[in-house]
């Protein structure tokens, strides 16, 4: 390991390292735009120019010169102060000062180094060079004559996304960044571009001129609008929630978020639930107050039978508003009760039954990965992310069983016919050998292929090549349920969920006539006419399916106005933040649960949010450790293998910009989905 000097300060670094990251270790500055962490080294700024001993008597740029044993290093020397000062010099030559106008004022790298760096005067006198601005789709606004071709969106769209569709042509003064032909990027993460842009010339366009980055208050929560449970800061102005933006969480979403997460947001301020309605006697639903409501759904409670009613959990249900349900309908004798919306197979007996149990940084050990009925390029970016970053630095070995999908990465089709596993786990099939033969290997099973009638037999051939290829062993374990709903571990968890009258049963006693009251808690992910006559309570936050089905409407509040807690695929217990209040006369959701068991006569015994939490622990331990994965005890199980239908493996999301209530009231994301529509792009729609 190489031992060297920055600034008096001696330091050991491991071999391989640069000078640019061996300063940050010591927590020296060294100015830089091309250079980022998480791409690979461009060198073509020259900010980060420091001066070496021994070695010709010139700056030299840190970020691509590794450390070597005895090197000497100065970052502010009269030499390196002047370099910089002319780097910025140049860099700002054709840079239109435009910074009032500019989206990125207040957060721009250009801005603050050009401050702290640069002489304060520039001797160029001749006229600016001017760059036509490039279409890159709804999301992303170009000026690209602020470019200063760092070149960090052409690495982030290669590199991370996969999507090889960014890049420079020209030459010189001629140099002009851009996709070659004027089409939307064809990426789930090309928000992120916006962020790695250390000037103005990448800008979020749905957040164009809406605000100053010194007028928003931040707030720091998680997303909901799949299950990998993002970290994002929520950023807001008196109470509108103005953009969204990443948080760093290495061992989760790292500090990218996907388009839907970011964009989304617009529609919470549309079809919002902000006042309690009731179905008058001509079928029109009415405005009502909240004695009105809650009494008429405590009058049609008490008068049927535990075995008279259903309960459903949406995909964006929190642990407490679940909790609180759970706890209702148990002391109401309501036994048919389920949170898989798409009506997945799914075992909760045990934890290691659907979680995602290699976990998201575990997929960076893997050396083999078998991908069974999901894409999850729409199911879930950041894992798709993970799984691509595994394959550029570890040869991740990929093979993809189910409808066509373009991923990111290279990978070998096995088609779509799930008779397949039959073959790999009695092993005429020569995966079986590689799987055998693999360190780590890994399967990932996703909720579409769950979602089939013989999802119970593809569920166990699964499981039975993870027992016998050696997918599960001390200290890994390599099979993992892709779950698509933000919701949906937790309520595992909690055991909202019965195998004696789950979603099917539900919808089949509705048509005999048998089960007269459904609660639906943000359930808008089902077919409502399968509801059939029975009086319907839907409880959520947009105007969706389930508020149009309903007979009574209760306003509660999504995930940006309430303190909630959720569970990610990996089992990963997370607090959402409150960033504003729910609108009009709209409740947090336990609390509007906790208020109807009052007037039903089954009074919950909490009656504040950390008392709910209390309950949560006390049903489910893992709760009380925020922000760990705990591993699940594999446990084995006797599961006969039947025959598994010819039927093909179809796509589960077939609109990765449109899953939930929040992302289709979003007119940005309509949009996303007009512009995927026209460039017959098949990257995002699956």
């Amino acid at each position: 390991m190489p031992k060297l000097t920055i600034d008096g300060q001696e330091i050991e670094v491991e071999q391989g390292t640069v000078l640019i990251q061996a300063a940050e270790q010591l927590g020296i500055e060294i100015p830089r735009f091309c250079y980022h962490e998480r791409l690979g080294i461009a060198g073509n700024c020259r900010m980060c120019l420091v001066e070496v001993s021994p070695g010709p008597p010139k700056p030299q740029a840190s970020c691509a010169l590794p450390c070597a044993d005895g090197m000497v290093v100065k970052t502010n020397s009269p030499m390196v102060k002047k370099a910089r000062e002319g780097v910025m010099e140049f860099l700002l030559i054709n840079h239109p000062l435009d910074c009032p106008i500019c989206d990125q004022g207040g957060e721009c790298d250009l801005q603050d180094q050009a401050m702290h760096y640069g002489a304060g005067k520039s001797r160029y006198e001749e006229h600016k060079r001017a760059v036509e601005d490039k279409y890159m789709g709804p999301l992303i606004k170009t000026q690209m004559t602020r470019c200063i071709h760092c070149t960090r969106c052409i690495r982030f769209s290669t590199e991370i996304a996969g999507v090889p569709e960014l890049g420079a042509f020209g030459r010189g003064e001629h140099m002009e960044v851009g996709t070659y032909v004027e089409k939307a990027i064809g990426s789930e993460l090309s928000g992120n571009l916006v962020d790695i842009c250390p000037v103005g010339a990448l800008t979020s366009k749905p957040y164009a001129f809406a605000a100053r980055p010194w007028e928003l208050k931040k707030t720091e929560s998680v997303d909901v609008l799949d299950a990998v449970g993002s970290n994002i800061r929520i950023d807001t102005r008196g109470e509108a929630v103005l953009r969204i933006l990443p948080r760093v969480h290495e061992d989760i979403n790292e500090e990218w978020i996907s388009d839907k997460t970011r964009h989304a947001c617009d529609g919470l301020r549309v079809q919002r639930l902000d006042r309690p309605y009731v179905r008058n006697e001509h079928g029109k639903l009415v405005e009502a107050s909240w004695e009105q409501a809650l009494g008429l759904v405590a009058a049609q409670m008490k008068s049927l039978s535990g075995d008279q009613m259903a309960a459903i959990v949406g995909n964006l249900a929190c642990a407490e508003s679940i909790t609180a349900l759970k706890d209702l309908t148990d002391s109401l004798g309501v036994t048919a009760r389920d949170c898989r919306t798409e009506g997945s197979y799914i075992d909760p007996t045990s934890r290691a039954n659907y979680l995602f149990n290699t976990s998201i940084t575990g997929i960076e050990q893997a050396d083999v990965c078998l991908i069974i009925g999901s894409n999850p390029r729409v199911e879930a970016s950041l894992v798709n992310a993970r799984i691509r970053k595994s394959w550029k630095a570890n040869g991740l070995a990929v093979y993809h069983l189910g409808a066509p999908a373009e991923l990111t990465y290279p990978h070998e089709y096995l088609g779509d016919d799930v008779r397949v596993l039959a073959d790999i786990l009695s092993g005429k099939h020569a995966l079986s050998a590689v799987l055998k033969n693999a360190k780590n290997p890994m399967l990932i099973l996703g909720v579409g292929a769950l979602s089939r009638p013989d999802a119970a037999e593809i569920y166990a051939a699964a499981r039975g090549i993870a027992e016998t290829h050696g997918l599960v062993k001390d200290g890994w374990n390599g099979f993992n349920i892709l779950q698509t709903a933000a919701s949906r571990v937790g309520a595992l968890d909690l055991g909202f969920v019965s195998n004696e009258m789950g979603i099917a049963e539900i919808f089949d006693s509705c048509r005999r006539g048998k089960t007269k009251l459904v609660y639906l808690l943000g359930a808008d992910e089902i077919d409502t006419r399968l509801l059939a006559d029975a009086f319907v309570v839907y409880q959520g936050h947009h105007g969706d399916i389930g508020a149009h089905r309903a007979d009574v409407v209760l306003p509660g509040a999504a995930y940006t106005e309430k303190d909630a807690t959720y569970v990610n695929l990996e089992g990963r217990v997370q607090r959402g933040r409150r960033a504003v209040f729910p609108p009009g006369a709209a409740k947090e959701d336990w609390a509007i649960i906790r208020a109807l068991s009052l007037l039903v006569g089954k009074t919950l015994p909490y009656n504040s949010l950390s008392g709910v939490r209390e309950r949560m622990v006390a049903i489910a331990p893992t709760f009380a450790r925020e922000d760990v994965v705990a591993p699940a005890a594999w446990q084995a199980q006797n599961l006969p293998q039947g025959a598994l239908s010819a039927d093909p493996l179809l796509a589960f999301v077939s609109n990765f910009y449109m899953t939930d209530p929040i992302s289709r009231a979003s007119k940005t994301m309509a949009e996303c989905t007009r512009s995927v529509s026209l460039s017959g792009c098949k990257q995002k729609v699956a």
